[in-house]
């Protein structure tokens, strides 16, 4: 089947994503994770059944809830859904922060990779979610083709030379 599409218009340029919301078998075990190992704070709660977190105290980046989930497990491979969530850091140090907190916990990584335009950890939450954590590099350094386009790759992240950036205060 081919599916066709115009867009008279493009979206404002302004538009942003603002949160999601992720359906947990657990509460306590996912603000385990996003809060204890890669450091969200925890803005309101309802019970064992919901939980909004954030990254400097805007109201929420990240709803959890069991409303449809509890004691649920994974979507099985091979379904629709969410493949991942991306979280933004604003630096290089600041992945490397991530890094250094998923290392410390033995959190494993699912991948590791340089897209040129950015640099990215890929592992999974939990309740199996996928998980990027990433930093943009300056648009300036974004590499380009003949033709001025975004060239973007996937190429190995070296964890290394991320660990060696400077440690936050």
């Amino acid at each position: 089947m081919t599916t066709t599409y115009s867009q008279a218009k493009p979206i404002a340029r302004g538009v942003g994503i603002g949160h999601v919301h992720l359906k947990v078998a657990d509460i306590e075990r996912a603000l385990a994770f996003y809060c204890g190992v890669l450091g969200f704070e925890l803005m309101q709660r309802f019970g064992t059944q919901a939980a909004f977190i954030s990254a400097g105290g805007y109201h929420h980046h990240i709803g959890l809830n069991t409303w449809e989930s509890r004691g649920g497990s994974p979507p099985p491979p091979g379904t629709t859904g969410l493949f991942h969530i991306a979280i933004l850091y604003p630096t290089r140090a600041d992945l490397a922060d991530a890094l250094r907190r998923l290392v410390a916990a033995k959190f494993p990584l699912d991948g590791a990779s340089d897209h040129g335009v950015s640099e990215a950890l890929y592992l999974r939450d939990p309740d199996q979610n996928g998980v990027e954590l990433y930093w943009d590099r300056p648009r300036e350094l974004w590499p380009m083709d003949r033709n001025g386009q975004i060239a973007m790759v996937t190429e190995q992240l070296d964890l290394r030379g991320l660990l060696r950036e400077p440690e936050l205060g």
